[in-house]
């Protein structure tokens, strides 16, 4: 009776180990599939950085006086909005 314990016993923690090697498995490969997922969306974002670079380039050669008015607004607004924001602050 006693040997059918011990039997039972090893048999359970056996299929326990098999159970967590399997786990620690399919762990391993989420992560993996995560980590590829990851570098994969940072390797298009950095293409797609390059490319709005290249194409901003592309229209300030082509329109160098309209970028220079839209650069001179765009600081304009955000002086405004910055300004307007620590005045609110204060009061």
């Amino acid at each position: 009776m006693a040997q059918s314990i011990f039997k039972q016993a090893g048999e359970k923690a056996a299929e326990a180990a098999h159970k967590v090697s399997r786990m620690a498995s399919v762990t391993a490969d989420v992560l993996e599939d995560g980590v590829t997922s990851a570098r994969h969306a940072a390797k298009q974002g950095g293409h797609a950085v390059e490319e709005f670079i290249d194409d901003t380039t592309r229209r300030v050669k082509r329109y160098p006086i309209e970028s220079a008015v839209v650069t001179f607004a765009a600081g304009i607004a955000a002086g405004s909005l910055i300004g307007w924001m620590i005045k609110r602050r204060q009061s």
